[in-house]
């Protein structure tokens, strides 16, 4: 089997995680500048199988835009240009961030670390992975 990789797309960061190759362990993979996500893309599609991309899609509590909704229909429109035989698929990414600084918070992970925000990032993408895969068992 072939990996699963989940981007939390931002303005300035990007978080993204990945499974292990049988799909059963969300981890945190890495923080990058969104600026560089297709070139991290190739590179690591390059050197890992990956079969799905799971991209957080934020939305208002009455599903309207919010709004990071245009940044990240921009990306998955570039991700979609550049990878066309990559199956895309988008989740609810409501809350994740909260959630992200929740579990820093029961990790014990000291308050300088929980301030560097591409923590919150890499934390997001495990999330929004972990949701996917218990929602798809």
């Amino acid at each position: 089997m072939a990996r699963i990789l989940a981007i939390d797309y931002g303005g300035k960061r990007t978080g993204l995680a990945v499974t292990d190759p049988l799909q059963i362990i969300a981890t945190g993979l890495e923080t990058i500048e969104s600026k560089e996500l297709i070139p991290y893309l190739k590179k690591y599609f390059l050197a890992e199988a990956v079969e799905l991309i799971i991209i957080g899609l934020p939305k208002n509590w009455d599903e309207s835009d919010t709004h990071g909704t245009p940044l990240v229909e921009a990306a998955i429109k570039k991700i979609q240009k550049e990878f066309p035989k990559m199956p895309l698929k988008t989740v609810d990414e409501r809350y994740t961030s909260k959630m992200a600084k929740d579990a820093m918070l029961q990790m014990g992970m000291k308050k300088k670390d929980r301030r560097i925000k591409g923590n919150v990032d890499i934390i997001a993408a495990t999330i929004i992975l972990q949701e996917y895969l218990q929602s798809n068992q």
